[in-house]
């Protein structure tokens, strides 16, 4: 299998057929060039000593030259290498809030997308780290577990929308449960928790279950998502149009405002730190900072298959066309024959 480090560089090979065109017409003009001066017998018998066909097959040197450098710029690789990495890192599971309440827009463009941005970005930085992925709203469960391949999570991240599950609510509880319980690891270190919601608990006393989490050592960050001001949450149609605002039994018009309190407790009860969501796009990124902080433990060594440079073989090629190139004279050797002192 072949691959190309820098694939645009082979835009270039278009400038071939052009020089080629170009020095068609070269030879051309010097052929009418001479034509001007007379006879073309006598042209010829005077110009014997230059060959044509060693004109030519120096341009094709050149044009052939210019080839392989082109390939050589695009960095063609081939075969394969394995090569051990080892790894340490922490583990990171990220609870974000699916709930209808995320479609509130008091944050641009609406909570969860917001959410999901920065959960995106985080990805961007992570070192060595597995990362999982828990959807709650109602209930909670494992949307993507540990892993290290980031893209991999990304695609779960993108796919994730209001509605997913269909208890409604948001039962905080529920997305802490299942993220300890994502843990692998029994050791009561090397593992952090980030929980992205507008933080309005509809469940029972927090207290016991944090209680359990700092006990195994998980720390827990938390990230509010919203304002402190009640909005209105849009409800939307099969084709993603707003068709009105949720209302209760009585037909009032349900608004949800971000619970910061809850969220600080989480946060403070477990060693970790409460995080505002804001257009600046840096919240997870800081709490990433301070997860890095964190002893780490060895993840174990991993085997990355790389391709080879291959671009020394095309370059080498080049140089030693280039070389032909000069080396070939456009003269040839012209045998001179007496015939007399009159012919």
């Amino acid at each position: 299998m072949i691959k190309f480090g820098n694939p645009e560089n082979l835009y270039l090979l278009f400038l071939i057929p052009i020089g080629a065109v170009f020095y068609f017409f070269v030879f051309r003009w010097k052929k009418r060039a001479l034509a001007l001066f007379g006879n073309m017998k006598l042209v010829e018998k005077l110009t014997q000593g230059i060959s044509r066909s060693r004109q030519v097959a120096k341009v094709a040197l050149i044009l052939g030259a210019f080839f392989f450098i082109v390939l050589a710029l695009a960095r063609p690789q081939m075969g394969t290498s394995l090569e051990e990495v080892q790894r340490e890192g922490v583990d990171i599971l990220v609870a974000i809030d699916v709930s209808l309440s995320m479609n509130a827009k008091d944050i641009a463009p609406t909570r969860l997308e917001k959410a999901k941005h920065e959960v995106t970005s985080l990805l961007k930085v992570l070192k060595g780290d597995r990362v999982g992925i828990v959807a709650f709203a109602g209930d909670a469960f494992l949307h993507c577990p540990l892993t290290l391949d980031y893209g991999a999570a990304k695609l779960f991240i993108d796919i994730l929308e209001p509605g997913i599950i269909p208890d409604p609510g948001t039962a905080i509880d529920r997305a802490i449960e299942v993220a300890m319980r994502s843990f692998e690891s029994k050791e009561r270190k090397y593992k952090a928790a980030i929980l992205i919601t507008d933080g309005e608990n509809h469940t029972g006393d927090l207290k016991p279950l944090l209680e359990k989490a700092q006990g195994e050592g998980v720390v827990i960050y938390t990230v509010g998502v919203g304002s402190p001001e009640g909005v209105p949450i849009p409800l939307y149609d099969e084709y993603e149009r707003q068709i009105g605002f949720k209302k209760d039994r009585s037909g009032a018009v349900v608004t949800t405002k971000l619970d910061e309190l809850t969220l600080e407790k989480i946060a403070l009860h477990t060693g970790g730190r409460y995080f505002r969501a804001t257009g600046a796009q840096q919240e997870l990124t800081r709490i990433y900072d301070e997860i890095s902080k964190m002893e780490k433990k060895d993840l174990g060594a991993v085997r990355y298959t790389q391709f080879e440079e291959r671009y020394q073989f095309f370059l080498a090629i080049a140089i030693m066309m280039l070389l032909l190139e000069f080396l070939i004279p456009e003269r040839k050797k012209v045998e001179r024959e007496w015939k007399g002192r009159f012919s």
